[in-house]
């Protein structure tokens, strides 16, 4: 892990102090006020979960990187190449050390207004272990929304779609929060197009008249098939179920 000055002299340890440790072999600085053992080898999981460690962070991997250590879409690139998806509060930042990191042309840092802040809630966010560190990161419900925040200009619908086949045990109260406080209308019509396409149990026991989905078309791909019930273009593909397509 990472220890940053604050977390340093919460242990007893001064900057002074900490200066002689490095001078005298014991720890190595990654960046400014940051600091790792002797020998040890920098991760974003340790960088990050220092910077979990400020009571008023929110910042927390999610979208891809959230499904991805969560288990989820399988065929997705993972690795020590892979974008490494953060997202935070409009305005916040992640630390100079952090951004400067070994990690930094894997980071992808997000600062969006996408939910209100009863998204907040906790069943939004899970715990898990990450190279032994506990992290604060997207559930798959938030994560699968984080996606779709990126498409078309990042994030293929193709891929999103195959994202959301993986997706059959979302929890439908915390899907229905999060659509309730979500505040793009593209994100929440894709996401119920797509989950209507997959055929998912769960879609059904939403409340969809509680849902600000907007008026007008909106599109999403260029001369795609335009979606009778969310008013999107999507390729054809999308706009009806596998089997009716193929019929």
């Amino acid at each position: 892990m990472v220890a940053n000055s604050r977390w340093l002299a919460a242990h007893g340890v001064t900057r002074q102090l900490a200066k002689t440790y490095k001078q005298a072999g014991w720890l190595d600085a990654l960046g400014h006020g940051a600091f790792l053992r002797a020998g040890d080898t920098a991760r974003w999981s340790g960088g990050l979960h220092t910077v979990q460690r400020d009571p008023n962070c929110s910042i927390h991997p999610g979208g891809k990187t959230a499904l991805s250590l969560l288990g989820y879409g399988h065929f997705l690139e993972w690795g020590e190449d892979a974008p490494l998806w953060l997202f935070g509060r409009p305005g916040e930042r992640l630390p100079a050390w952090f951004v400067r990191g070994p990690w930094k042309d894997r980071l992808r840092f997000v600062a969006a207004s996408l939910f209100e802040k009863s998204a907040g809630l906790p069943a939004a966010l899970v715990e898990r272990e990450v190279d032994g560190l506990s992290l604060r990161l997207s559930s798959p419900e938030r994560a699968m929304l984080e996606v779709l925040y990126f498409v078309p200009r990042q994030q293929s619908v193709e891929e999103a779609a195959l994202l959301m086949e993986g997706l059959p045990t979302l929890r439908p109260k915390l899907v229905q929060s999060l659509l309730e406080s979500c505040a793009s209308v593209k994100v929440k019509r894709l996401f119920l197009a797509l989950a209507e396409h997959s055929n998912h149990a769960w879609l059904t026991k939403l409340d969809l008249s509680r849902l600000d989905l907007g008026s007008g078309k909106r599109q999403i791909v260029p001369g795609g098939r335009l979606h009778p019930k969310y008013r999107i273009t999507l390729p054809a593909s999308l706009v009806t179920r596998p089997e009716e397509d193929e019929s």
